[in-house]
């Protein structure tokens, strides 16, 4: 089959599907390394406070909702190839500055350009939607939020053996004096090495699926705020726009505060919280590039996102009850040393937990692309991305002072609340795959 518009046959658009998901791989798998240094790293400058330490996550997320949009638009007038090649170019930068930082504001620098390259998953899921007929779409990006979750399954262990003295060692007589290599740079300098190998597969595997517009028309295309407007007048984009917001700043939350809520009332360590997490990459690995492709086949993108929706609802008002979940549970160390009622309780949050967030950020990913013209994909994946990146930015710190000031309970508790308009946001579009027809491309 050739899809209409890109000239891309089905060999070529697999391929290009393939060497997408790998290179969203290598971008995510940087970030990810960086993750379990970041905080030990901010902390060895002066003022490098926790304050500071949210400072630098929000930082990321900002740049992120302001680049999300100008990429996505960027790559609907350029081609997706070239912006991925570049974004990947400057996180190759930004990385490499963050491993050479000798002050607070070269980590910021850093984590702000990392931020804004970051917002080329819009550049990503246009590419997606360029190659893949409606009603695969989901399945389709279900594999790129995959990708995702590898990213994040991976980068934090690499992160860690990385920051092992030993490894420091080992690595820092290979290489010149002229290279300071430390616990934390070497980190930084793998994250960079993994965004270059992005950008080479990029530039000697990845076919382009868009032609470059010859349309001299660029405000409409470059404004962020013009897109955000667009976006929010538009019938169909808007609630989806609201449920990436409320969705985003729900979960954004939770994932700052699981720590310490596993910290505070578990007693885990850093070690045992790691594992957690990587159990919930896991999950999601396998919602995201298994279940959620055989889902859709079955059922429409809306049904499945009313589905995912209410196991998110159900999984992030779970957490503080975790426990006595655990409670009525029996205990099988007798079958698994380790396998207390406590830890099985918890487990069974987290595995509705990832299900539903998985299964809900891909359809709800499919409900954008078709809802937006086919000349404005990229700007509707950077458009939602961007609102994403905004909660992302204001809900940590929200939830954090909620989690200290009111109770472990709270960010857990509000997030659940904030959930539940999202069901009925994406109950009321009633688009299923069947029906849906590609809208013309707007007039240039």
């Amino acid at each position: 089959m050739t899809d209409t518009g890109t000239g891309i046959t089905g060999s070529r658009r697999r391929r290009g599907l393939a060497v997408v998901f790998f290179v969203v791989f290598l971008d995510l798998l940087g970030f990810g390394i960086i993750i379990p240094i970041l905080p030990y790293y901010t902390r060895t400058f002066p003022g490098g406070t926790e304050f500071v330490i949210g400072l630098l996550a929000a930082s990321y997320s900002a740049m992120q909702f302001v680049f999300a949009p100008l990429l996505g638009s960027l790559s609907d007038r350029v081609g997706r190839r070239p912006v991925l090649v570049v974004s990947l170019c400057g996180s190759v930068v930004a990385w490499t500055v963050f491993g050479l930082a000798d002050a607070l504001w070269l980590l910021f620098l850093s984590r702000m350009l990392a931020g804004a390259m970051g917002g080329n998953l819009s550049t990503a899921q246009a590419y997606v939607a360029d190659v893949t007929p409606p009603e695969r779409r989901a399945a389709a990006l279900g594999f790129i939020g995959a990708a995702f979750g590898l990213g994040f399954i991976f980068g934090p262990g690499i992160g860690a053996v990385l920051s092992f003295d030993a490894t420091v060692t080992a690595v820092d007589g290979l290489l010149p004096a002229a290279v300071p290599i430390t616990r934390f740079s070497l980190p930084s300098f793998a994250a960079a090495a993994a965004s270059l190998g992005g950008v080479f597969v990029a530039l000697l595997f990845l076919p382009e699926s868009r032609r470059a517009s010859t349309s001299t028309d660029t405000t409409e295309r470059t404004s962020a705020v013009t897109q955000l407007r667009t976006a929010v007048a538009t019938p169909g984009l808007r609630p989806l726009l609201v449920a990436f917001f409320l969705v985003s700043f729900a979960f954004s939350g939770v994932q700052v505060m699981f720590v310490p809520y596993v910290a505070d009332i578990y007693g885990y360590t850093a070690a045992q919280s790691a594992l957690l997490l990587t159990y919930i990459g896991v999950v999601a690995v396998i919602t995201q590039g298994v279940l959620v492709g055989r889902l859709s086949a079955r059922y429409t993108p809306v049904r499945l996102s009313v589905f995912g929706t209410g196991l998110l609802v159900v999984g992030v008002g779970a957490i503080p009850i975790s426990r006595p979940i655990g409670s009525v549970l029996p205990d099988l160390t007798n079958l698994v040393p380790f396998l207390t009622a406590d830890l099985l309780g918890l487990l069974l949050v987290l595995t509705v937990l990832p299900l539903g967030n998985g299964i809900l950020s891909v359809t709800l990913t499919a409900l954008v692309s078709q809802q937006a013209s086919a000349a404005l994909q990229g700007s509707a994946f950077g458009v939602t991305q961007g609102a994403g990146s905004l909660a992302r930015t204001v809900g940590p710190p929200v939830m954090g002072g909620l989690y200290f000031a009111v109770g472990y309970w709270s960010p857990f508790v509000v997030g659940s609340v904030l959930l539940l308009p999202v069901l009925w946001l994406v109950a009321r579009l009633g688009a299923t795959p069947e029906s849906y027809e590609p809208r013309p491309a707007d007039p240039r």
